[in-house]
C-alpha cells in the first residue's frame, strides 16, 4: 500500500479523496493555484504544492507541474478526482515513465472509452446497443446541418471530449443545428482543448441511468447497481438517486451485465461508470463510459456500503477485489443534491463571491438515517469564476425513497448560505414537487415543470400558517426584549398584545396570540384568523440563523435573514418577506405607495459576472427580436444574449475581453 499520494484536483473531490486516504493511514499532498491558496483541500492535506495561476489551463491541467509536485514531495501515486486530467490518456503514461502510480484505469481503457466518438465505435463493435448517430469528425456548420437532417430532428450535438454538460446542444431544426455546432465546438475547445463534436439522435422523454462498475488488475469486474440522474438542467445533473425508481431487478441485471461486459472488453481496472439513455418502457442504449470517479458516487456508496475511493486506491496498489457480484446488496435509498453557486431566480446564472455565511446541516449516520455533506469550502471561502460553481453535495440515505426525500427536504431547509446566490431554494422546491416524489422522471423534467424559469412558490394556506406563526414567535420575543431594556421611557406594562397581523410579502395574515409568553424557549398558542389554535415551540433566540421547532404537529426548520423592519423567511421552496405589525399599523401599511424598480428595458445588462467573448452588433444597427447581440462566458459556459424585441443599438458600452459584473450595461437601445 502507498504511504503518500498526491490528489491532482481541488474543491470537494480533493477533500473527499483526502478523507479516505487519511482513514487508510496514507499521507496526502494537495496542489493549488493562486485562486486556491487558502482553500480547504490545501488545509486538509499533509503537504501542499503551488502549481500556478488561477486559470486551470495554467495550473491544474499542466501534467508536468503535477509530476514535479510528486517528485518534490515523494508522492508514490496520483488520484485525479474527476475533471481536469482524470480522463487524459497521456497523463498516466507520463506518470508511469516517472515511476508514479496512476490511481485510475489503464491507458487503453481511457483511450477506448474516454473519447465519446471512439467509445461508441468500440461499443458498436462489441454489439452493445447504441443511439443512432454520426461518429465521424464534423468539419463545418453546413455538414452538421446535413448530418442532422439525415439522422432526423431532434439531434444532440456533443463535444467528443466533453463532460459536465459543456459542449452540448439540442437542435430541433437547421438553424439550431448550425448555431449549436458553432457553440459546442467553441465550448469544447475552451473547456477541454479538443473542439471535435459529433451528432446523434436525441431520444425524446428519456431518462439518464448509469451503472457503477469496479474492476481490478486480475481480470475481475463487478457492477454496484445503478444511479438515476434524470433531473438535469442544461445537460448538467442536479439531483441523483440510487437505485432508480424505473428499473426492476431483471432490467438492472441486464444493464449491469452489459456494463461489465464492456468493462471487461477493455480490461477495465478501476472505478468507472457506464451511462445509458433509457426509455420510459425500460429500453436502454449505451451513451458513454466515464473512466473516472463520478460526482454522484456517494449515493452508490451509501446503498452498497462500498467506499469507491478506497477501492480505487487498493486496485491501483495491485490488490484483488474482495467483493464478488453475488455479494453486492442494495440497501435502502439514497438521494444527492448538488449545491451550486448560481441564481435560480435569474435563470440559474452563475454567482461568484465570498461565502459570508456557510452553515450546512449537521452530518449524522445511524441505522435508519444518514446525512452526508461532501464539500470543499468553509465559511469565508471564495467562489471563483475560474472553476465549476459547485459548493457542496448533500446526500441522504434512508430505508425508502420517500424517507430519503423527506430527509433531504429537511436537510436543505437547514442549509444556510449567504454572500452569494445559490440553488438551495430550487432544490428544496424540487424535493416537494409531486412529480419528483412520484418517480415519473425524464431529463426534460426541469424544462417541463419550470418552462418560464424558477420563482419562489406562492405560499398556500398551510404555508401561511407556518410562516406567520414563526414570524410572530420571533417578532413577539424581540419586542418583549426591547420593551424591557433599561432606560426605556415607557417600560412594558406586563400585558401581552393578543391581536397581530403578519405581512407575508403582499398578504396580510391576522394572527392571535391565544396563550403563552414570548421567551426562550418559545412556547405559544396562536390562531390564524378564525382558525383553530395551534401550538408553536422552538428554542430560537434573536440572532439565530435557523428557526427549528414545531408548528402544530409539523417539524419545521426555517432560514431567517434579518431585513429592515422584519425577516426574510425561506422554507420548503417558499421565500417571503415577513413583518409583524399591530392591526392599526397594518391598516396604514396598506395605504403606502409601492416603490417600483428603475426601467432598464432599453439596456442589455450582463446577467452574470463574466467575460465578454464577442459583440455581434454595431452602434446604429437595427436588430430583430431573437437576434444575437453578444456572448458572455462564465464558469466555462458560453451564454448567448439575444434581443427581446425589435430595436436600434444606440450605444455599446463593452467590448470583447472585458470582465463585467452582474447587471453591468453592455449596450443601450433606442
Amino acid at each position: 500500500m502507498f504511504s503518500k499520494i498526491l490528489v491532482a484536483n481541488r474543491g470537494e473531490i480533493a477533500c473527499r479523496v483526502i478523507k479516505t486516504a487519511r482513514r487508510m493511514g496514507i499521507k496526502t499532498v494537495a496542489v493549488y493555484s493562486d485562486a486556491d491558496r487558502d482553500a480547504l483541500h490545501v488545509e486538509m492535506a499533509d503537504e501542499a504544492v503551488h502549481i500556478g495561476p488561477a486559470a486551470a489551463a495554467e495550473s491544474y491541467l499542466i501534467a508536468e507541474k503535477i509530476i514535479a509536485a510528486c517528485k518534490e514531495t515523494g508522492a508514490e501515486a496520483v488520484h485525479p478526482g474527476y475533471g481536469f486530467l482524470s480522463e487524459r490518456a497521456s497523463f498516466p503514461q507520463m506518470l508511469a515513465k516517472e515511476g508514479i502510480v496512476w490511481i485510475g484505469p489503464n491507458k487503453r481503457a481511457i483511450e477506448a472509452m474516454g473519447d465519446k466518438i471512439e467509445s461508441k465505435k468500440f461499443a458498436n463493435d462489441a454489439k452493445v446497443s447504441t443511439v443512432p448517430g454520426y461518429l465521424g469528425v464534423i468539419e463545418s456548420p453546413d455538414q452538421a446541418v446535413e448530418i442532422a437532417q439525415d439522422i432526423g430532428y431532434p439531434v444532440m450535438i456533443k463535444a467528443s471530449a466533453g463532460g459536465g454538460g459543456k459542449g452540448m446542444r439540442i437542435a430541433w431544426n437547421a438553424e439550431e443545428a448550425r448555431d449549436g455546432y458553432i457553440r459546442s465546438k467553441s465550448e469544447a475547445a475552451s473547456s477541454f482543448g479538443d473542439d471535435r463534436v459529433f451528432i446523434e439522435k436525441f431520444i425524446e422523454n428519456p431518462r439518464h441511468i448509469e451503472i457503477q462498475v469496479l474492476g481490478d488488475k486480475h481480470g475481475n469486474a463487478i457492477y454496484l447497481g445503478e444511479r438515476e440522474c434524470s433531473i438535469q438542467r442544461r445537460n448538467q445533473k442536479v439531483i441523483e438517486e440510487a437505485p432508480s425508481p424505473l428499473l426492476d431487478e431483471d432490467t438492472r441485471r441486464k444493464m449491469g451485465e452489459q456494463a461489465v461486459a464492456l468493462a471487461k472488453a477493455v480490461d477495465y481496472d478501476s472505478a468507472g461508470t457506464v451511462e445509458f439513455v433509457a426509455g420510459q418502457d425500460k429500453s436502454f442504449y449505451f451513451l458513454e463510459m466515464n473512466t473516472r470517479l463520478q460526482v454522484e458516487h456517494p449515493v452508490t456508496e451509501l446503498i452498497t456500503g462500498v467506499d469507491l475511493v478506497e477501492q480505487m486506491i487498493r486496485v491501483a496498489a495491485g490488490e484483488e477485489l474482495t467483493l464478488a457480484q453475488d455479494e453486492v446488496k442494495l440497501n435502502g435509498w439514497s438521494v444527492e443534491s448538488r449545491i451550486y453557486a448560481e441564481d435560480p431566480y435569474r435563470n440559474f446564472l452563475p454567482s461568484i463571491g465570498r461565502l459570508v455565511r456557510y452553515q450546512p446541516p449537521e452530518e449524522m449516520s445511524t441505522d435508519v438515517l444518514t446525512i452526508r455533506n461532501d464539500t470543499g469550502v468553509v465559511e469565508g471561502s471564495e467562489i471563483s469564476m475560474y472553476y465549476d460553481p459547485m459548493i457542496a453535495k448533500l446526500i441522504t440515505h434512508a430505508p425508502t425513497r420517500a424517507e430519503a426525500i423527506d430527509a433531504m427536504s429537511a436537510a436543505l431547509d437547514a442549509f444556510y448560505v449567504d454572500g452569494i446566490q445559490h440553488n438551495v431554494p430550487f432544490l428544496t422546491a424540487l424535493m416537494n414537487h409531486p412529480r419528483w416524489k412520484s418517480g415519473e422522471l425524464a431529463t426534460s423534467f426541469i424544462d417541463d415543470e419550470y418552462p418560464d424559469g424558477f420563482s419562489p412558490a406562492v405560499p398556500d394556506a398551510e404555508a401561511h400558517t407556518v410562516l406567520a406563526a414563526v414570524a410572530l414567535s420571533m417578532g413577539a420575543l424581540e419586542r418583549e426584549r426591547l420593551d424591557h431594556l433599561p432606560g426605556r421611557l415607557r417600560p412594558h406594562s406586563g400585558a401581552i398584545r393578543e391581536d397581530w397581523v403578519v405581512k407575508l410579502d403582499k398578504s396580510y395574515v391576522p394572527i392571535r396570540l391565544a396563550a403563552g409568553y414570548p421567551g426562550t424557549p418559545v412556547e405559544l398558542d396562536v390562531a390564524i384568523g378564525d382558525g383553530p389554535i395551534i401550538n408553536v415551540e422552538s428554542d430560537w433566540s434573536p440572532g439565530d440563523q435557523l428557526w427549528s421547532g414545531k408548528v402544530g404537529s409539523e417539524n419545521v426548520t426555517v432560514q431567517i435573514r434579518q431585513v429592515t423592519g422584519g425577516y426574510r423567511l425561506d422554507w420548503q421552496g417558499y421565500s417571503v418577506l415577513a413583518k409583524v405589525m399591530t392591526p392599526r399599523i397594518a391598516e396604514l401599511d396598506q395605504l403606502m405607495p409601492e416603490k417600483l424598480p428603475p426601467d432598464t428595458s432599453k439596456m442589455l445588462l450582463c446577467p452574470m459576472p463574466g467575460l465578454v467573448v464577442s459583440i455581434a452588433v454595431a452602434e446604429g444597427q437595427e436588430v430583430k427580436a431573437g437576434e444575437q447581440l453578444a456572448v458572455v462566458e462564465a464558469m466555462k459556459m458560453e451564454n448567448v444574449l439575444r434581443a427581446e424585441r425589435d430595436c436600434t443599438v444606440s450605444a455599446i458600452k463593452a467590448e470583447p475581453g472585458d470582465s463585467l459584473a452582474v447587471d453591468a450595461v453592455i449596450m443601450e437601445f433606442s
